[in-house]
């Protein structure tokens, strides 16, 4: 079957820099960007890895902006809407499609435990209403639920739900939503379970949503065109030397804490300042220099 997939590849789910009185730095980020974009990769702005809860809404959309002006249009630009609020989703996701976005990105309201139903209602109501490419965003981390694999399938047949980003670490699941993507002609699958990566990639998903992709794109790049050109054996190298440079960020920490590591390693790439949103903190100096000592023994993280 010829396939006409809007989403595939390398999606980078951006991190947002601040400056130390927290407003975005648009300068480090629109640096972020031009660095994704010259390692083949697409921004994703305004996803969990960007603290998107965190930033005030009328912060928002000119950080949209400014992204797209350095984008120039040589790559499509993800924007996450996901929030408590459905109208200010609605809103936000009018408002970027408007400025140029080429995908949005929607997680569940996390407040309220929801039933299969209920998510159907939620994600219709989106794309009924915005009327523009929607990728359902599946995030058990901080959504606290799973969307079913039946409610994808029905969310799929709306012409303006295009596609799946899943973090979900389940293999099972993946391999059962990965094979019924593939049946599809025109729905995507993005795994964003950095570890499976190639794993994902193997069995038929479209691309991958890697947090570590923020300072090591290329190595991703070369994983994914790797795996599309059956070359396992460097596919598997690569899989290997991210899952090092992710585990020195990720490993023992909270999904907030890692967020924080993460931002002293782009710190150590020249990109960004490791400033932090509230509720989310700095790490103790203690530890950023035991990151910055562990990032030093991988060569491979200075080479791209």
């Amino acid at each position: 079957m010829e396939k006409n997939k809007l989403c595939r590849g390398v999606v980078v789910p951006m991190v947002t820099p601040f400056t130390e009185n927290g407003s975005i730095d648009l300068p480090a980020a629109e640096k972020v960007t031009l660095y994704l974009l010259e390692n083949d990769a697409f921004p994703f702005i305004l996803g969990t890895t960007g603290e998107s809860l965190s930033i005030p809404d009328n912060e928002r959309l000119p950080f949209v902006k400014s992204i797209l002006n350095a984008v120039q249009g040589k790559k499509m630009v993800y924007a996450g809407i996901g929030g408590l609020c459905v109208s200010d989703s609605v809103k936000a996701g009018r408002a970027y499609l408007d400025a140029g976005i080429g995908v949005l990105v929607a997680h569940l309201p996390s407040y309220y435990a929801l039933t299969s139903d209920q998510m159907k209602v939620y994600f219709e109501y989106l794309a009924d209403n915005i009327e523009g490419p929607i990728m359902i965003y599946n995030i058990t981390a901080t959504t606290h639920m799973s969307i079913p694999i039946e409610v994808v399938k029905h969310l799929s047949e709306h012409p303006h739900i295009i596609g799946i980003k899943d973090s979900e670490r389940d293999q099972d699941r993946l391999g059962l939503l990965t094979a019924y993507c593939s049946s599809r002609e025109n729905f995507s699958h993005l795994i964003g379970w950095g570890a499976k990566s190639m794993y994902g990639l193997s069995i038929g998903s479209d691309g991958l949503v890697p947090s570590t992709g923020n300072v090591v794109p290329g190595l991703f790049t070369r994983l994914y065109n790797a795996t599309q050109n059956n070359d396992l054996t460097v596919a598997q190298d690569m899989q290997q030397v991210t899952d090092k440079i992710a585990e020195i960020y990720q490993k023992g920490k909270t999904l907030g804490e890692s967020l924080a590591a993460l931002k002293i390693m782009m710190q150590l790439k020249g990109l960004c300042d490791p400033h932090m949103l509230l509720p989310l903190t700095r790490l103790s100096s203690k530890e950023e220099i035991k990151i910055q000592k562990a990032v030093r023994l991988i060569p491979e993280f200075f080479d791209t």
